[in-house]
C-alpha cells in the first residue's frame, strides 16, 4: 500500500510557551519527544522538531502513514494532546529517490 503523508504542527497554548514551561510542561514534552521517537523508528514519522518561530515556537512533523485515521490516533496518543493543540494537513510528499 501507498503512503499517505500529513503535516502536522503542534500549537503552543501560549506563545512564550518553550520560555516558560513548567517542570510539569516539560516533563510532558520529554515524553512527546520520546513518543514521536518512537513512531520515527517505527517509520511512520519522517521528519519532526520544534520549529524556531520568532513569534511563537511551535513542533513541526511529517507522517507517512496508511489512511487519516493513523494521524487521528497518532494525535489522541500523543502527550503533548494535554496541554498543546494539533492542526494537520496532508501533503504530497517528494522524497528521495521519487
Amino acid at each position: 500500500m501507498n503512503k499517505k503523508y500529513f503535516a502536522l504542527k503542534l500549537n503552543p497554548s501560549r506563545p512564550d510557551f518553550a520560555q516558560t514551561m513548567t517542570d510539569e510542561e516539560k516533563s510532558i514534552m520529554q515524553q512527546h519527544t520520546a513518543y514521536w521517537k518512537n513512531y520515527m523508528d517505527q517509520g511512520k514519522v519522517v521528519v519532526f522538531g520544534p520549529v524556531l518561530d520568532p513569534n511563537a515556537v511551535y513542533g513541526f512533523g511529517v507522517l507517512a502513514v496508511n489512511d487519516e485515521q493513523e494521524v487521528n490516533d497518532f494525535i489522541a496518543g500523543d502527550p503533548a494532546n494535554k496541554i498543546n493543540s494539533y492542526e494537520y494537513y496532508p501533503m504530497l510528499a517528494v522524497l528521495p529517490g521519487n
